[in-house]
């Protein structure tokens, strides 16, 4: 299953109903992820731009998209973003044998050889992006 973050922020109405009736939110989502074979892995509220956010595993991105339209259709939300999660070691395999990808200070990516002992260049010992 893959692992999405979904952020969101509420209509000002939705809040409204909300303050008058509050209610277990976590649980909606809960139940609606399970409702496709997925999962609630933890639901957030915070400062910021979004009101939100809710950390799911879902069975594949058709199942994913139907689910985001499901909750957007509700007219609940003024903002919605649903954004894959990746492993940090899932992106390993991706790399060539004997290379890593270094960021220099510009911000640019390089290709740099492996040092004696694994270390890459300015990295300290030990270090990996994995």
């Amino acid at each position: 299953m893959a692992k999405y973050v979904v952020l969101f922020g509420f209509t000002v109405e939705t809040i409204k109903q909300f303050v008058a009736k509050p209610s277990d939110r976590a649980a909606v989502v809960r139940r609606l992820a399970e409702s496709v074979g997925g999962s609630l892995e933890s639901y957030y509220w915070m400062f910021g731009q979004y009101d939100g956010l809710a950390i799911v595993e879902l069975p594949d991105s058709q199942t994913t998209a139907a689910v985001s339209l499901a909750a957007t259709g509700s007219g609940a939300f003024t903002r919605f973003e649903t954004h894959e999660l990746i492993e940090a070691g899932d992106l390993c395999p991706a790399r060539g044998a004997g290379e890593t990808d270094q960021l220099p200070a510009a911000g640019h990516l390089t290709r740099t050889q492996r040092l004696p002992g694994g270390n890459r260049r300015g990295a300290p010992a030990g270090s990996a992006w994995c």
